[in-house]
């Protein structure tokens, strides 16, 4: 079971990571920091690199702490919370993610809370920590935190759909 949940843990909190460094660099196909913050106000968002920062700061900071197994109720909570922003974008085309569909954060956000639910397993820092098991009440209060993290970040950063169609979004002040 830990050799499992070492390889769960590394593979999606490294793609977490690096879905993060994507939003504020030009590494792993990124735009940089200014393309970051381009898409999230073609997304509607406001604080334009503010935004791209706390987005991609949370989802390296998740990414890698659910790696390497540590404060593994705080990554997961951190790491559904932005999954959770991502799926609302994508929650207009629908689930599946050949149409940009939320499929994919979706999938995120159920492995970050069945690991903070399963915990990271001996092969972690936790572990070596002495801090696992972490108590029940830690997975269900990440569970329940996490996605409405999401969501309340979703409401106060969400601009209102503009006017009339075809109309650009002004620029947020950063």
């Amino acid at each position: 079971m830990d050799a499992g949940l070492l390889v769960l843990r590394l593979v999606v909190g490294l793609l977490i990571a690096g879905h993060g460094v994507q939003k504020v660099s030009f590494r792993l196909g990124g735009d940089g920091w200014a393309g970051g913050a381009e898409e999230f106000r073609r997304d509607g968002f406001r604080g334009g690199r503010l935004t791209a920062l706390a987005a991609g700061a949370g989802q390296i900071g998740s990414g890698l702490f659910l790696a390497a197994g540590l404060l593994t109720p705080l990554a997961a909570t951190t790491a559904m919370g932005v999954m959770t922003v991502a799926g609302t974008v994508k929650w207009p085309q629908g689930l599946w993610v050949q149409n940009d569909g939320y499929e994919y954060p979706l999938v995120l956000v159920v492995v970050a809370a069945s690991l903070a639910l399963a915990g990271p397993g001996r092969w972690s820092l936790d572990h070596v920590l002495g801090v696992t098991p972490w108590p029940v009440w830690a997975g269900v209060a990440a569970i329940a935190a996490g996605p409405a993290s999401g969501l309340l970040t979703r409401v106060v950063l969400h601009r209102s759909a503009p006017a009339a169609e075809g109309t650009r979004y002004a620029p947020a002040a950063d």
